[in-house]
């Protein structure tokens, strides 16, 4: 099993980036692809969790150990597949997710695409309580490293990318249009700030 890889990102695409380690190419799945850039002179690592089913075998890509920690978390939890914990990782808002479980906020929870009220309960009795003590380092990643870096797409590519992101994270048709119509409303920024804030949009109440 994998615990993690170093080497350079060579693709990012909605869905996934590619690290290329020693001339080997790893298609690894990740909750927010820009959050990296392609650099092949920069070296990275990046956390993995290996999941190998009869017919595949997937890698699940995060910058840090505690961000991989709690998606492995919530793969335990029942009813909760792989999609589903990186939509539920992707947001913008770590704290918001840490206090809607330690306040049983079914109704938050229940934003994310393939959680319903059943699977928020049970995530909610499965992980409350349990994530304290990866929340300090956790937020201090995310600060360090969710900040918007530059692009040289357009700004309109810009945002369609992290609108296509939102889907391959499996937000509906309807979820996606209420973020384009928030989106087109701000000033213009990179892909990565589009997709948080985008995801900030389809989750807030």
């Amino acid at each position: 099993m994998f615990e993690y890889l170093k080497g350079t990102i060579e693709d990012v695409q909605p869905g996934y980036i590619v690290v290329d380690v020693n001339g080997v190419g790893y298609l690894v799945y990740t909750s927010n692809p820009y959050v990296y850039q392609v650099d092949s002179n920069e070296e990275v690592k990046v956390f993995i969790h290996q999941a190998v089913t009869d017919s595949s075998q997937l890698l699940y890509g995060f910058s840090s150990r505690e961000l991989k920690s709690i998606f492995e978390k919530l793969l335990n939890v029942s009813g909760i597949g792989p999609k589903s914990a990186l939509a539920i990782i992707a947001g913008n808002d770590p704290q918001s997710l840490l206090n809607a479980i330690n306040t049983e906020n079914v109704t938050y929870l229940t934003k994310f695409p393939g959680v319903g009220q059943k699977t928020a309960k049970q995530i909610i009795l499965d992980l409350k309580g349990k994530l304290d003590d990866i929340a300090p380092s956790l937020f201090d990643d995310f600060t360090a490293e969710n900040q918007p870096v530059s692009d040289d797409k357009s700004d309109n590519q810009a945002l369609e990318d992290a609108l296509e992101a939102l889907s391959e994270l499996g937000y509906s048709a309807r979820d996606i249009k209420k973020a384009r119509k928030a989106l087109e409303d701000i000033e213009v920024t990179t892909t990565e700030d589009y997709l948080r804030q985008g995801l900030s949009a389809v989750t807030k109440f």
